[in-house]
This record gives C-alpha cells, sequence and structure tokens, in this order.
C-alpha cells in the first residue's frame, strides 16, 4: 500500500564527489612519499681493497665410462679393466695433488658394475670427493 498517493518518486543518484575527493587526497599522498622515498636514498662509495689471487683451483679428475665398459682417465684410455689399473691410472692423473674431485661420466647404458669400479678405485686411493656428470634433458 503507497499512502503517497501524491508524491513523485525522486530518483537516486550517486554523489561522485566525496569519492574524487578521497582520490585526490590518495594521489596526493603517494606523490608526496614518493618524493620523500627519493631523498632518503644514500649516495654510497664503496671501500675497495686488494684481495690474494685465489689459492689455486681444484683438482678434477674425469673418468668416463662408456656403454661397453671401458674407461678413460683425463681422456687417456685405459688398457684393462680391473680395478687396479682405475687406481693407478688415477694415482697418475692427480700425481702431487690434494683432495681431487673425481668426476664420473657414466654412459645412460653403462652397467652399475662399472660405475661402482670407478668409485671403489677412489676408496681404494683415498679420494673422498667423488661427483656425477649429468646432462640436462631438452623438452620432449
Amino acid at each position: 500500500m503507497d499512502f503517497r498517493r501524491g508524491r513523485k518518486h525522486e530518483e537516486l543518484e550517486i554523489n561522485l564527489v566525496p569519492l574524487i575527493d578521497v582520490l585526490l587526497v590518495i594521489i596526493i599522498f603517494l606523490v608526496v612519499s614518493a618524493t620523500f622515498s627519493r631523498i632518503n636514498e644514500l649516495q654510497i662509495n664503496l671501500p675497495t681493497a686488494e684481495a690474494n689471487a685465489p689459492q689455486e683451483k681444484p683438482l678434477v679428475v674425469t673418468v668416463s665410462v662408456n656403454a661397453t665398459g671401458h674407461y678413460t682417465v683425463n681422456n687417456t684410455a685405459l688398457s684393462e679393466q680391473s680395478v687396479e689399473a682405475i687406481v693407478a691410472a688415477l694415482r697418475k692423473a692427480v700425481g702431487n695433488g690434494k683432495e681431487p674431485t673425481i668426476v664420473i661420466n657414466a654412459d645412460a647404458n653403462t652397467t652399475h658394475q662399472s660405475v661402482v669400479n670407478v668409485m671403489e678405485a677412489a676408496r681404494q686411493a683415498d679420494y673422498t670427493h667423488i661427483t656425477f656428470a649429468t646432462q640436462v634433458q631438452t623438452g620432449q
């Protein structure tokens, strides 16, 4: 029931003036704070120092094993596939170096035993730093 028969309904309007005022205050705040942060930047000249040359590069010995079980130590092929031959080749490749890193490059189709032989030879020669070379697969 509408008891206001003679009155016309006023159309509702959204008053945008307060919204614009608030947005202007926010914009002014952002401009002032951005300018203020630039003033606070410090110009620093870092001191210089002369450092000693690096001690020496770590000694890396690469042992490659192909799919048929043949070994190469630093690109020198071994005639025998025994652990003793690998130990001798590792010691020859290291020479007087200290704490070499043994990098094992094994073919994906090589036997597990061939890789274990290289690890055993490194253990017998007292070389504890062993790592494996891998290849990153590209998108398939």
